[in-house]
């Protein structure tokens, strides 16, 4: 018989457990019947065979498969690899054999019980797919019946709750015997109701069971308690015979014991089941006594009370239900509120004895140590002794070697004072050329440092491909590299051109980039434009100071015009910008006070705009940087007096940079604001700052055009990539490069800018594509352009190569030509936006119309 036991995979829920149950194949339908115990009477479910198919994956585990049933997927697990592919060789078989014969002709079941399992298994003996499986013996077959049923954690985990009624059955029968419960004709369970035909054959008393099915869905339990009775009296009882055969007495003995003591976790295990199902029998019995009273009910009152009655009860059972739920649901938080709690406890009670072994540690140091004092005083003493005399001794020594010092030093300074004088003269010949040779130096230190944090720069491009220690290696000089040593620069001594952390009007020399490699960059812009202002300083720069110092009273002429565009000195650009200033507007007698008296009385449309752009002027500027600066409250107030001074501009974003770059140099606010008055309406064309931005945008358009023919190679490659330039170069025209360039560079280009006007803008912009068309040419991706672009023009750290290909190698460049190709785009311009505004009217029209 193929029979024992396995494990089978049952869903509580969202819970999946194994469950122990004793699988028996019933050959006459095919089916495999599982059962709770081996002693169990009637059978918890069956699986249809005949048209199910076998699976077992290697991922579910050892000896686990499945049976894939048209309604149904079950989920076994043998004890073994070997019990497994017995189970699955042997379920083969029996399906194939049950499909066969039902295809052929109707067989009973006594001929397919007892023919000889060699003739069922030729089939498979052509096949040789998979050979014959041994029988394992201790796991499958009558004999393991005898054997405990696999436990499981708890008694009632392996109960199923699906089948109260079958659980009921086989727990009485395996508490009474089968004997006796056979033979008592007054039980509940009506079990003499299979004795009443006893001449009747099996086949006939399950007919007439399974007829009596159809009537009352109670009968079904007698069915299945006649095919188990039939299964025990052919397969069961012959059992003990078989032991008494094959075992001596100690076996016997060792097998009654086990179990006796099975036996007795069983009862254990059926008392509280009994209990559970004494409960929902009294429940039932309750029903049924309600439902009688429904029946016999005379009236429709009396069974609609009862109805009532019966409402009522559910809902009050249902609340009860609700209340259990919540209390449930406030248990489970208290618990996992006291779970927290307790494991903070243990890990404040596991750093408490940490603190505790420590200062334990510290206790028996210092107790190692006193004890070691306290058993020699005197050498301690003796050794303190001999300490001070040694001390003594050296300290007398190094004044003797004092003496001798200041001996020597006297003598030298007797004759260092001789040649001094003598030197005094020659000293100032060689100061000139000592100076020079000092600035060279710095400058090449300077080169040096520079390719020192480009060879940083190239490292920490690859540090993703080095290793952790170079990596690491490589951060910290990129950090020590960035820290400034504004004091050590400092102890050096003499020095011509100290790099500072802010120049002369407040911008910082290397700005404060957030990501790091920008960091570098800025650093070493700054010490590239350090060793280019020490290399020009003596050669370019004091000849040119001295012939500012030689101009006195400002005139127009062409040789002011040179002077302006290589660049005014610090101490002469103030008063430059006042000269051209007032040569270019006339100054109204206290009118810019007048403004500031009617934005105070009156808030103008753009105060709002104004105060939201001021936290964003300059932020690498310390005097805008910070919300308390001094300079942040001029600049407001000349924003505001431009605003009612023009009411048709008002206010343009952008205007705060130019009028704070004013405020720097010239520092009066008045000043700044008739010099932000000369920008906006004198050299900027009309409405470059009006609401459309028209002008701005046909500019784009004319600097596009002096690209094409200055730059024709550069040209050509933005087009390639479909590089739009005017995404970069608008906000140069907008604001005169301000945020753009460095300071240093910024100045010069605003000295050519506010005395010429608007085509410097155009030659810079220039100039500064033509500074790094080299780099630009070789990048072959757009990305990677714009990337370039964003950045690039903070890289140009050669003021005067820059100057001179502004006004030199971009000549000729007259005003002329720009004036005409401004009047042709903007005529261009003009009608593409009369054509969009006739497009718009047209589709608001047709919008109009279509509805209703």
């Amino acid at each position: 018989k193929l029979c024992g036991y396995l494990n089978k995979l049952g869903i509580k829920g969202p819970i999946k457990t194994w469950k122990s149950r004793w699988f028996f194949y019933d050959g006459n339908k095919c089916h495999l019947l599982y059962y709770r115990t081996a002693q169990d009477i009637n059978p918890l479910g069956s699986i249809d065979l005949s048209s199910a198919s076998f699976d077992c994956k290697v991922e579910n585990g050892e000896g686990v498969f499945e049976i894939r049933t048209p309604s149904r997927v079950f989920t076994l697990k043998a004890i073994s690899k070997q019990a497994m592919m017995y189970w699955l060789q042997q379920l083969q078989m029996r399906r194939w054999e049950f499909c066969n014969i039902q295809s052929r002709f109707p067989v009973g079941r006594s001929q397919l019980v007892n023919e000889p399992l060699a003739i069922r298994t030729d089939v498979f003996d052509s096949e040789d797919f998979l050979p014959p499986v041994k029988t394992p013996t201790e796991a499958v077959g009558l004999k393991a019946a005898s054997l405990p049923a696999p436990q499981t954690s708890t008694a009632l985990q392996n109960i199923s709750l699906k089948h109260p009624w079958t659980e009921i059955q086989n727990t009485v029968y395996n508490i009474c015997g089968s004997k006796q419960l056979w033979g008592n004709n007054g039980n509940i369970f009506n079990f003499n109701e299979f004795q009443e035909h006893p001449e009747k054959p099996d086949e006939e008393r399950e007919a007439e069971v399974e007829a009596g099915c159809a009537e009352d869905g109670r009968m079904e339990p007698k069915l299945n308690w006649i095919r188990k009775a039939r299964w025990m009296n052919s397969g069961i009882p012959g059992l003990p015979e078989e032991l008494s055969k094959e075992r001596n007495p100690m076996d016997k003995v060792t097998v009654l014991q086990q179990q006796m003591l099975m036996l007795t976790e069983e009862v254990k295990s059926q008392k509280e089941l009994v209990k559970l199902l004494h409960k929902a029998l009294e429940a039932a019995q309750q029903e049924k006594r309600v439902s009688s009273m429904y029946l016999t009910a005379a009236e429709d009152k009396d069974r609609l009370e009862l109805v009532r009655h019966k409402v009522r009860q559910i809902a009050d059972l249902t609340s009860r239900l609700e209340a259990l739920e919540q209390e449930k649901k406030e248990l489970e938080q208290m618990l996992t509120l006291r779970d927290s709690h307790i494991e903070e406890l243990k890990e404040h009670v596991q750093l408490l004895m940490e603190k505790n072994h420590a200062k334990q540690k510290v206790i028996m140091a210092l107790t190692e140590q006193m004890a070691q004092e306290l058993s020699d005083p005197v050498s301690e003493a003796n050794t303190i002794t001999a300490a001070t005399l040694y001390k003594q001794q050296e300290e007398i020594e190094h004044l003797k070697d004092d003496i001798d010092a200041y001996k020597t030093q006297n003598q030298f300074l007797n004759s260092e004072i001789h040649q001094v004088t003598r030197l005094w003269t020659s000293v100032a010949e060689n100061e000139k050329a000592l100076l020079m040779k000092c600035a060279c130096l710095q400058a090449q230190n300077c080169q040096m440092e520079s390719k020192y944090l480009t060879v940083l720069r190239k490292l920490q491009e690859a540090m993703p491909d080095l290793p952790s220690t170079h990596a690491d290696l490589v951060k910290n000089l990129i950090q020590q590299a960035l820290q400034w040593d504004v004091n050590e620069e400092a102890e050096e001594g003499f020095n011509l051109n100290p790099v500072s952390e802010y120049d002369e009007y407040g911008f910082m020399t290397v700005p404060d980039c957030e990501v790091e490699d920008w960091k570098l960059l800025a650093k070493i812009q700054a010490l590239e434009i350090k060793s280019n202002n020490l290399r020009s300083q003596e050669v370019v720069e004091k000849p040119l100071r001295d012939k500012w110092n030689s101009v006195g009273e400002l005139s127009p002429s062409p040789e002011l015009k040179s002077l302006i565009r290589s660049g005014i000195p610090v101490e002469h650009r103030q008063r430059v910008w006042r000269w051209i200033v007032s040569q270019h507007c006339s100054r109204l007698p206290h009118h810019y006070q007048r403004l500031l008296r009617q934005s105070r009385s009156t808030e103008h449309p753009a105060c709002r705009q104004i105060e939201l752009d001021l936290p964003r002027t300059l932020t690498n500027n310390k005097h805008f940087s910070s919300p308390t600066s001094q300079l942040i409250p001029k600049l407001r107030r000349v924003l505001l007096a431009f605003s009612w001074h023009n009411p048709a501009i008002g206010y343009c974003q952008g205007l705060n940079r130019l009028a704070a770059v004013a405020l720097l140099v010239l520092e009066d606010e008045e000043t700044a604001f008739w010099c932000l008055v000369h920008i906006v309406e004198n050299l900027m064309p009309a409405d470059y700052y009006s609401d459309t931005l028209i002008t701005s945008q046909v500019d784009q358009r004319v600097f596009k055009d002096f690209l094409s023919e200055k730059l024709p190679r550069l040209m050509a490659h933005f087009e390639q990539y479909q590089i739009d330039v005017s995404l970069i170069t608008f906000n140069w025209f907008l604001v005169a490069f301000v945020d753009s360039l460095v300071s240093d560079i910024l100045l010069r280009v605003w000295d050519a800018f506010l005395y010429e006007g608007t085509k410097v803008i155009f030659r810079y912009a220039l100039a500064i594509f033509k500074y790094n068309e080299e780099e630009i040419l070789r990048i072959h991706d757009s990305v990677e352009i714009y990337q370039y672009l964003r950045f690039f023009t903070r890289m140009i750290m050669d003021g005067r190569k820059l100057m001179n290909i502004a006004f030199n190698d971009l000549n000729p460049f007259p005003m002329k030509v720009l004036r005409n190709r401004r009047a042709m785009h903007r005529e261009e311009l003009e009608t593409e936006l009369y054509e969009l505004e006739q497009i718009k009217a047209a589709y608001v029209k047709e919008r109009a119309e279509q509805r209703p």
